[in-house]
């Protein structure tokens, strides 16, 4: 037993399809015969007692019941019961990354697992915009389309890996389960939970370059056979790779209770509370006479900039099985976050005194408050219907999610240095970190001498939804399966702009109508193909974060004609093909897709007011995706994907964007992790990520000429495992220490740069 493995073993559930948790090596099942079990079958010779066949699997601290045993690599079934089949039956591209993975992987923050995958790209936001974490997915804005545990996680925050069992990435429209917004998919944290079917204790400690450290401990105690414990805590703390003193600090806690009242009801519980502190580095920016970044911007944040995040959720939930086909759920969450940030950027200028190239220094700030409620309740019911199983699933959901924005006030004590050009062929007294000889200025950390203070609020956004869904997925014959859904969301919107003692007040309400539809052909026990059809729609302003411009998905128009716009529709259509081979350890994939955007909002003349046009955009994106998760061999484990795309403007208001691609999209990605068991003890892996050059703009607009250059990115890793409760990992992480750039703001400022090569050493310890 390796030093992943718990000491403890569990039955296999006898009534219900079972869904086992992996471990690190193929799990144990031991066939017991009756006649081993029942003497009264030994003495009654004429009477024969045939009992079911007990299972009995080795458990492992990597708990994830959704995974395929003797398969690290691999999940079997999503987190949200929503997708009654297992992932290798469900008519969708979706992306599984287990915890084993993600911990081989090096990565922590989910900005770093999800700027890693096939298919999405990382976003900058209006005015250096740094509240948390910004995704696009196959070409579109998924920022506010991130869950956890099936509950929308609103808000612009920071998230961490450290109380998940695994990630999920849904691929194409899919508002049936999402509710509003998800064009281009939505992300999906499934978290650790506790459970009264084991115990165990571990605690992780890594130290590395840069500062590195982390420390994290993952305890589940069963205290009865009814009630259980899950406690995860978390410390981490570095520098970035050779932007210092920029750094990351991270503290949190994940307490989960389990209560089995019945043999039908049961409870859970859980809090979460994530303290993130960023000191930030904006990065670079796109020179505008090369079309690049500039690899050579110094370390130019200012004393005092800081980013920080606080994010605190409780959730409660209660299920009931009525009987063995028919059960009920019901889920309750409320939660705040706390955003805020001053951050400088840096910009290639050129000061109008001199004459001069030279770096210039801006301020860009914001904070942010969010309080939510949310309330699901799912009915699962399992009918056989004209001979044919019919797996039902109806939703109802409300929830509330209130937003207020507002600005620091900052000021300067420096006296400015240079003389910059700015909008509308204005000038203005600027600060320049390179001076006419092109030497840098001294004292560069403290250059702006900058103080700030929280000011008032600029917008107070709130959105009130109540919805409705039915879902059914049909078992036609033992070759065909057709899943089906339709969903209907309802809500009230509202967002307060303040500007001067002023209030603009922009209202309205309206019913989103969504729906799926998927068929899917066995052609075998282990192999299918499918084509699917599903839909997504977002509303005028759905996004909280942007106040009152009309850009990056904020509200368009006055508040007069608001009720004149029409919900932004996406419909997509895929066919794909799913086979789980090797003894159903591996699972290839394979699907082409088509999605089409229309009534798309577009902001036109000055991106800073609430203007623009209703509808009159539309896009789409169509492309290929292959996948394989799980093992190759009995030794070799895999996770590999890679998209080719192609984006293109349909219809928009200035006819010149018709025919280009869109901004922040990236036409071909790729990633592959390999990890090899060259020994009983040691495992030994390595990890590609590729991404084409992504051009700079908003989402859902035509890309500029701007844009940072491809990548590929190569990391490696093994693991040792000294005894069966301690063992080792080590992560280098860009082994070859290449210079690359995410994403960059739309005007070529705020080139966000990739980490370097840094390297970590954890210890695990099991007790």
């Amino acid at each position: 037993m390796s030093a992943n493995q718990a000491k403890t073993l569990r039955p296999l559930s006898l009534r219900h399809p079972v869904k086992p948790a992996f471990g690190a090596h193929t799990a144990l099942a031991l066939s017991i015969s009756a006649a081993l079990c029942s003497p009264l079958a030994m003495a009654q010779e004429e009477e024969t007692f045939e009992l079911d066949t007990l299972q009995i699997e080795e458990r492992t601290i990597d708990t994830n019941p959704y995974a395929e045993p003797g398969a690290p690599y691999k999940a079997k079934y999503s987190g949200d019961k929503r997708k009654v089949k297992p992932l290798a039956e469900t008519p969708q591209t979706i992306t599984v990354l287990t915890q084993t993975q993600i911990k081989d992987s090096g990565k922590d923050d989910l900005k770093e697992i999800l700027a890693a995958q096939p298919g999405l790209t990382l976003g900058t936001g209006e005015n250096g915009n740094a509240f948390g974490d910004r995704y696009i997915i196959r070409g579109h804005e998924a920022r506010s389309d991130v869950f956890v545990d099936g509950l929308r996680d609103p808000g612009m925050t920071t998230r961490e890996s450290f109380a998940l069992e695994q990630v999920e990435i849904t691929k194409g429209p899919s508002s049936t389960f999402a509710g509003r917004g998800s064009t281009g998919g939505a992300v999906n944290g499934v978290t650790k939970q506790a459970s009264t079917e084991y115990s165990f204790n571990e605690i992780e400690g890594g130290v590395g370059t840069d500062d590195y450290r982390r420390a994290t401990l993952d305890s589940n105690v069963a205290l009865t056979d009814d009630i259980a414990v899950r406690l995860n805590l978390l410390h981490a703390y570095r520098e970035i790779p050779d932007r210092g003193p920029a750094d990351r600090e991270r503290n949190g806690i994940a307490l989960a209770g389990a209560w089995q009242a019945t043999d039908k009801l049961d409870f859970k519980a859980d809090y979460y509370y994530l303290d993130a502190k960023d000191t930030p580095d904006l990065g670079s920016y796109v020179d505008r006479a090369t079309g690049k970044p500039n690899d050579d911007v110094p370390v130019y944040l200012q004393r005092g900039d800081f980013l920080e995040s606080d994010v605190e959720t409780f959730t409660f939930r209660v299920g009931y099985d009525f009987t063995t086909d028919l059960r009920l759920e019901n889920a309750m969450r409320y939660g705040t976050t706390e955003n805020g940030y001053v951050v400088t950027g840096a910009r290639g200028n050129t000061d109008l005194i001199t004459g001069t190239p030279t770096i210039g220094l801006s301020t860009h700030q914001g904070w942010q408050e969010v309080d939510y409620f949310a309330n699901i309740t799912n009915l699962y019911w399992d009918k056989e219907l004209a001979g044919k199983l019919n797996q039902f699933v109806f939703s109802t959901e409300y929830s509330k999610h209130d937003v207020l924005n507002g600005d620091y006030n900052t000021s300067n004590g420096a006296t400015p240095n240079c003389v910059l050009p700015g909008r509308g062929g204005r000038t203005s007294p600027g600060y320049c970190i390179i001076d006419p000889n092109g030497n840098l200025v001294p004292n560069l950390r403290d250059f702006l001498q900058r103080s700030d203070e929280r000011g008032a609020s600029s917008s107070d956004y709130s959105i009130e939804t109540v919805s409705v869904s039915l879902m059914d997925t049909i078992d036609l014959t033992d070759k065909w399966i057709l899943a089906a859904g339709v969903r209907a969301d309802h809500f009230e919107y509202t967002n307060d702009i303040f500007d001067d003692g002023d209030v603009t007040r922009y209202e309205y309400s309206d019913t989103l109508w969504n729906g799926h539809l998927g068929l899917t052909y066995k052609i075998n026990e282990y192999a299918n193909v499918y084509a699917t059809y599903s839909t997504a729609v977002e509303i005028n302003g759905g996004e909280s974060d942007v106040g009152g411009n009309c850009g990056y998905g904020g509200i368009c128009g006055s508040p007069d004609t608001i009720t004149q716009s029409e919900p932004e529709k996406s419909t997509n259509y895929e066919i794909g093909t799913k086979w789980n081979v090797f003894d159903e350890k591996l699972l290839l994939t394979a699907a082409a897709f088509h999605i089409t955007k229309d009534d798309v909002m577009e902001s036109v003349g000055d991106d800073y007011e609430t203007i623009g046009t209703y509808n009159t955009g539309k896009n789409r994106v169509h492309g290929v995706e292959v996948s394989a998760a799980g093992n190759l061999t009995e030794n070799l484990s895999t996770v590999f994907g890679a998209t080719v795309m192609n984006a293109k403007v349909l219809e928009s208001y200035e006819e010149a964007n018709e025919g280009g691609t869109l901004a922040q999209f990236a036409d071909k990605s790729m990633y592959l992790q390999l990890r090899y068991q060259l020994t009983p003890a040691l495992a030994v892996g390595t990890a590609a990520t590729y991404r084409s050059e992504v051009y700079t703009g908003q989402p859902d607009s035509a890309a500029s000429d701007l844009g940072v250059p491809s990548y590929t990115v190569y990391d490696a890793f093994a693991t040792y495992d000294f005894t069966d409760n301690l063992s080792a990992r080590l992560n280098v992480v860009n082994l070859t220490d290449e210079d690359y750039y995410f994403a960059a703001y739309r005007s070529g400022s705020f080139a966000y740069i990739g980490d370097r090569r840094n390297a970590r050493v954890t210890l695990a310890y099991e007790f």
